[in-house]
């Protein structure tokens, strides 16, 4: 695909599948919330490629140019921010940048940055994502006709909220820095939170504080629980 590919309108977009034909790179270190994404993405008609981290995203930039890119701002090599703040200053221009996260809070400065939109986590609804998509996208390049709110919800496989947990748990166990403490409290907690565990995402606050080695002992624990019943289904 060509960066023209990726911008020229696609007369087989439908009210069914808005976003056919465009690329959207998604810029996230959880595969829970990238999956939710990639469903979206999916049922959209859109392709989705994956990006990890700051690295992994100025790779896969260097070989294409998106259609939509989304950026989480808290990333384990980095600030999302920062990467918002280059494609929004970039020539050509990415068409579409969204910022995503679970801290509403980071809208403002995603919005400084240079993000077009704001995707808030847990992104369950088709509707709402293709929307903040299509606010952004020129009326040329969307769907014709008039476009009604998709309802669907999408749920993510469980499968990657483990892949998630044993990420978290490969970290703690190396005995992390106070950067990676803070880190993994933000990333575990956003994902645990998205995930419905209330429980692991209210431990996680514990792993930075002055009480650090209890609280990661007490999320270890956590994280060996759900793995093992998850193991014995």
């Amino acid at each position: 695909m060509t960066d023209l590919d990726s911008l020229a309108p696609h007369h087989g977009r439908s009210l069914q599948r808005p976003l056919l034909g465009m690329t959207v790179l998604v810029v996230e270190d959880s595969r829970y919330a990238s999956e939710a994404l990639r469903l979206m993405c999916l049922r959209s008609g859109a392709r989705m490629r994956r990006a990890d981290c700051l690295g992994s995203a100025s790779r896969h930039l260097k070989v294409y140019r998106p259609s939509v890119v989304i950026v989480d701002p808290g990333l384990p090599d980095g600030s999302g921010l920062d990467l918002i703040a280059e494609l929004d200053k970039a020539v050509p221009r990415v068409g579409v940048i969204l910022a995503c996260s679970g801290d509403a809070g980071t809208r403002d400065a995603a919005s400084a940055a240079g993000a077009d939109g704001f995707l808030v986590k847990p992104i369950e609804s088709l509707g709402i994502f293709q929307q903040e998509i299509l606010r952004f996208v020129p009326l040329d390049q969307g769907p014709r006709g008039p476009y009604a709110l998709n309802e669907e919800v999408i749920v993510p496989d469980p499968l990657a909220y483990r892949d998630d947990l044993e990420h978290a748990r490969t970290l703690l166990a190396d005995g992390p820095e106070p950067g990676t403490r803070r880190y993994l409290a933000q990333f575990l907690g956003g994902v645990a939170r998205a995930a419905g565990d209330d429980v692991l995402a209210d431990a996680t606050a514990g792993l930075d504080g002055h009480a650090a080695e209890a609280g990661i002992a007490r999320v270890l624990g956590l994280i060996e629980t759900r793995l093992a019943a998850r193991m014995a289904l």
